[in-house]
């Protein structure tokens, strides 16, 4: 491969105009921003390679492009009045790539493998509501939980509760993270460095998939992303750089799409540790950012600024109005907290071209109001270990840490909770501004406890006009998605949350 990392944007750029029309692959080339960090849903973080896992594994349920529920290994379920017992009608026929059969006991392996906080696996908080599975029959599951919880068939379409090969777990134990087995419509052929390879799977229950293989490769930058699907070398690429998106749609044998968004981008501010633990410091941060700027300099425009701690798609979203632009008032503030000379910090962030561009935006800004902000870009490895491997809130040294959310599950208990519960700081959640407030706690706990919309709805706009007042995060914006490809190819598509799916790829 051509190491495309020496490429300009303005050379791949011009390229692009120039493209006369990629030729028909039996294999599938996909370019993504980030490294993968592993193959294991239940014991990943991030999007990327929950996505890549996709290509292996399934779970009960999934979402269609629209975010929207669709039935998998699971044909229907009941639930109890209470919510605290769901049965599941399982799909038939099915089997894992490694020749067994999908059924209930593999059903019952996998939540319960996921659900046990001995395992310490990163999605554990997805279902440490959890009691136990039974098996009622080959069929048939009974999913009992500790508490009411209305969200559970939504948390089952999240990719980390996706079902595993129980022969493969006996088999590979720690290690299925990098021999994955599931009842996708691809097997696992090899992972090393930046490139996953895929071969189609024969006894995939859907049919024969339409490719040979599919091979995703980790570009993290944007010009020599751009320059893959220019080449030939890829044949969907996502994200796309904003910058990219009229270049590509001059294109006659190449498209984009754009569509909305569940990402809300935000900087995490480490509520524990001086200046951050004062909330005065924290609202003069979000007085210092210009978020109209920031979606024209950073993201060319494709996002809205942030107007509550989750973004305005999802269910239960209270608007709460973006923070004004006003450095005056941000200095005032730092000047009543004692900062009137402003103070230096560290600030992380993930290594990809756009996340270094955001940070260079909000180092330029904050600089404005005295705050020196030393950017420091980091592999998504590295990332990891520093952020959400951290065993306790002392041992924690991140200060600001830019990232992005989104509520996988489709709910606005993932969109709220896992960030914001005073319960949920790493390495059992991704509270990453170690934030905590009882009230939101209360109110976080409230809404998970009820199926009934109208309480469930009271409490989490009490949350956000709460999370808002604290400032727990510089809230910047809600991200429009972006992806592109050959115009040749279908059946691969990015949902709201910015994951991948590979549905069923083919070529014209």
């Amino acid at each position: 491969m051509r190491d495309w990392r020496r490429t300009l944007i303005g050379c791949a750029a011009a390229a692009l105009l120039a493209l006369p029309g990629a030729a028909m692959a039996k294999t599938l080339v996909i370019g993504i921003q980030e490294n993968l960090t592993g193959l294991d849903p239940s014991n990943a973080n991030e999007t990327s390679a929950q996505s890549a896992s996709r290509l292996f594994y399934q779970g009960l349920y999934g979402f269609d492009q629209d975010m929207k529920l669709v039935p998998l290994l699971a044909e229907s379920y009941t639930v109890s009045d209470d919510a605290k017992s769901y049965t599941f009608t399982l799909r038939q026929g099915v089997k894992f790539q490694d020749g067994t059969d999908f059924n209930a006991q593999a059903v019952k392996v996998s939540l319960e493998r996921l659900a046990n906080p001995e395992n310490k696996l990163k999605r554990q908080s997805l279902l440490s509501m959890l009691d136990h599975v039974e098996v009622v029959d080959d069929h048939t599951v009974k999913v009992l939980l500790k508490e009411p919880f209305g969200a559970l068939v939504n948390t089952l379409a999240h990719p980390g509760t996706m079902i595993i090969s129980p022969a493969a777990l006996e088999k590979y134990g720690k290690d299925i993270g990098r021999n994955p087995v599931g009842t996708g419509p691809f097997s696992f052929k090899s992972w090393s460095a930046d490139t996953l390879e895929a071969v189609r799977y024969d006894g995939y229950w859907k049919g024969t998939p339409k490719v040979d293989g599919v091979t995703i490769r980790s570009v993290p930058e944007n010009g020599s992303r751009m320059a893959m699907l220019q080449a030939g070398e890829a044949q969907f690429i996502t994200p796309v750089p904003p910058e990219m998106v009229k270049v590509i749609k001059a294109n006659a044998t190449l498209e984009v799409t754009e569509r909305p968004s569940i990402v809300n981008w935000y900087v995490a501010l480490n509520t524990r540790k001086k200046p951050f633990d004062d909330v005065r410091v924290r609202q003069a941060l979000n007085y210092a950012v210009d978020r109209t700027a920031f979606c024209k300099v950073v993201l060319s425009g494709f996002c809205e600024p942030a107007d509550s701690p989750m973004p305005p798609t999802l269910k239960f979203y209270a608007k709460q109005g973006v923070w004004p632009y006003d450095p005056a008032k941000a200095k005032q503030l730092l000047a009543d907290a004692g900062y009137g000379d402003g103070f230096e910090a560290v600030l992380w962030s993930g290594n990809s071209t756009t996340s270094i561009r955001a940070t260079q935006f909000l180092q330029q800004q904050l600089a404005q109001i005295g705050v020196k902000a030393q950017v420091t870009p980091l592999e998504s490895g590295v990332l990891s270990q520093k952020i959400w491997s951290v065993q306790t809130p002392d041992e924690a040294t991140v200060q600001m840490y830019y990232g992005g959310w989104s509520s996988s599950t489709g709910d606005a208990d993932w969109a709220l909770r896992p960030l914001l519960w005073g319960k949920g700081f790493p390495p059992k959640l991704f509270n990453v501004a170690y934030y905590s407030n009882p009230e939101v706690d209360s109110a976080l706990e409230a809404a998970v406890a009820t199926a009934d919309e109208g309480k469930r709805g009271e409490a989490y706009a009490k949350v956000q006009a709460q999370v808002w007042q604290d400032a727990p995060w510089i809230d910047l914006a809600v991200e429009h998605v972006l992806s592109a490809q050959t115009k040749d190819l279908s059946g691969v598509f990015v949902l709201p949350d910015r994951g991948f799916v590979v549905e069923d790829p083919a070529f014209q």
